[in-house]
């Protein structure tokens, strides 16, 4: 079959070379036959030249034009599939010079869809079977939280009462000193609402139990943001239902992109948004805080590498763009298969 269509693309390259020999010997024979005379006048032949000239070149530049779109064709499909677009093929006429890479490029592009859709299908039960095993662990982590919240927060109250109990006696004593113990007192106090706040929020995580994504994250994101003092802005537009496990996976990289954003960014605002593309879908996390250069990531790489690891399972990819004092922005593609 190959050897077929390599000889099919061989034949339509010699049939343009026998159409251009076809003229030009039929206008070397017409001009022998009839304007014999003519043939010794200079300029006659330089006109005979010059249109025997111009027949091949537009026989040569109808065939390259017509294999050029060919190629430009080709060169667009793979463009589209590089970009994530696996459902891209190429419509082949019955009679067709690239038939054989058409062919191939099809059969490729096929097998690359039905492999990247079964490592989605695998990653959403990977994702499904690590929700199940977790519980335990978030219990655990629950309980640590609760001895942290012993161990920190309770602690800083107990000082605040002892300060602010022996605040009466130092009035009496040496009023001079209480102004220094009452901004001790609101250093200690603002300190212990941060630390609360930090830990209610990691104790009352989203529930994505019978609500959709967008409807937990309108619930729990404004929240999050007042919670840690952001102007947060929430743009979710899917029209389709999404799988349990792209979900999940979503909410995760979306925890993780916050934690980096309240740890790393010192930012002010945060702009998340999710929305469905033909063939994929898009989730976007973007803040206005500091930023970072590509060689300083190493240095924070952890949570980074966790949200490219969560958009892999399910065959998707993390794209981040930060540069010094103009924030971050990352964006996360996952391929979207029809019937989805």
């Amino acid at each position: 079959m190959y050897k077929l269509r390599m000889f099919n693309m061989k034949w339509q390259l010699l049939n343009y070379f026998l159409i251009s020999s076809v003229l030009t010997v039929s206008g070397i024979y017409i001009v022998l036959e009839y304007y014999e005379t003519e043939l010794s006048s200079w300029d006659f032949r330089l006109w005979f030249a010059i249109a025997i000239l111009v027949v091949s070149l537009t026989v040569g530049f109808i065939a390259t034009r017509r294999w050029q779109r060919k190629v430009d064709e080709l060169h667009v499909a793979m463009l589209e599939l590089s970009k994530g677009n696996f459902a891209v093929r190429i419509d082949m006429e019955p009679v067709e010079p690239f038939l054989y890479l058409y062919d191939a490029f099809n059969s490729m592009a096929t097998s690359i869809e039905k492999r990247v859709q079964l490592l989605q299908k695998l990653g959403e039960a990977e994702a499904i079977r690590d929700q199940e095993l977790t519980e335990n662990a978030v219990m655990e982590e629950r309980r640590r939280l609760a001895r942290d919240l012993h161990d920190t927060v309770s602690q800083e109250l107990f000082a605040i009462h002892m300060s602010a109990s022996s605040l009466p006696k130092i009035l009496e004593r040496n009023p001079a000193a209480a102004p220094a113990l009452m901004n001790q007192l609101i250093e200690m106090s603002h300190h212990a609402q941060k630390q609360m706040r930090g830990l209610i929020s990691q104790l009352r995580p989203i529930e994505l139990k019978d609500m959709s994504l967008q409807e937990a994250l309108e619930k729990w994101f404004p929240e999050y943001c007042r919670t840690h003092e952001l102007q947060g802005q929430l743009d979710v537009s899917l029209p389709e239902l999404i799988s349990e496990a792209i979900e999940h996976q979503f909410f995760l990289i979306i925890q993780e992109g916050l934690a980096n954003v309240i740890k790393h960014a010192s930012a002010k605002q945060v702009r998340l948004a999710i929305y469905e593309r033909e063939h994929q879908y898009v989730l976007q996390l973007q803040d206005d805080g500091q930023g970072f250069e590509r060689s300083d990531i190493p240095s924070a790489s952890h949570g980074l590498s966790t949200m490219r690891e969560r958009a892999q399972k399910l065959g998707g990819e993390v794209e981040i763009d930060s540069k010094l004092g103009s924030g971050t922005r990352v964006r996360v593609r996952i391929p979207r298969f029809s019937g989805q």
